[in-house]
């Protein structure tokens, strides 16, 4: 396939580990990131009144799912709160089940799995693609960065790499929507 040309045997290597919480990822301090009041914020009436104003106003809530000792994961969290989204990231041992859970395939996975606004966010997709997603609100599951590339949010380093963003359905059907 065209758009796996950034995954590389050690690449998908590094993400197993990641996913799996091994050392791979490991910040030298583990923290919770869930910021103290994310999850309890609450709609104002007259936005929670329509439907259409209750998710507008949602969108901009990612929830992260994540190892807690993955340096890749909080570097993507920051990404995105520095590009005004709201994240709560929830800590689990094992993402593998939540990956099951919102259809994510195992070529598209990444170390984190995220939601917003109704669709996937997998791996290092960029915040300028999320909120092109939610602007244009495709007919998708959602959006992945297959494995680590370097050079995605997240995975800033000494060099960068060509990747795409894929859009994803659960009936398999997989486009790119994105090239960095």
């Amino acid at each position: 396939m065209a758009y796996n040309r950034h995954r590389g045997t050690a690449r998908r290597a590094a993400a197993v580990a990641c996913l799996a919480g091994a050392a791979a990822c490991s910040a030298p301090t583990p923290e919770r990131d869930a910021a103290a009041g994310d999850s309890a914020q609450v709609l104002p009436a007259t936005a929670a009144a329509t439907p259409a104003a209750a998710i507008a106003a949602d969108t901009t809530l990612v929830t992260v799912y994540k190892t807690p000792t993955c340096g890749c994961c909080k570097a993507w969290v920051e990404h995105m709160r520095e590009n005004g989204f709201r994240v709560v990231a929830i800590d689990t041992n094992d993402v593998t089940p939540v990956k099951e859970r919102h259809g994510v395939r195992q070529d598209h996975a990444s170390c984190h799995t995220a939601t917003v606004g109704g669709y996937v966010v997998e791996g290092h997709v960029p915040a300028a693609d999320v909120r092109r997603l939610l602007a244009e609100r495709p007919a998708i599951t959602g959006l992945a960065v297959p494995g680590m590339p370097m050079g995605s949010p997240g995975m800033e380093g000494p060099r960068s790499e060509r990747y795409d963003v894929i859009a994803f359905t659960r009936g398999g059907h997989d486009r790119v929507y994105a090239s960095h």
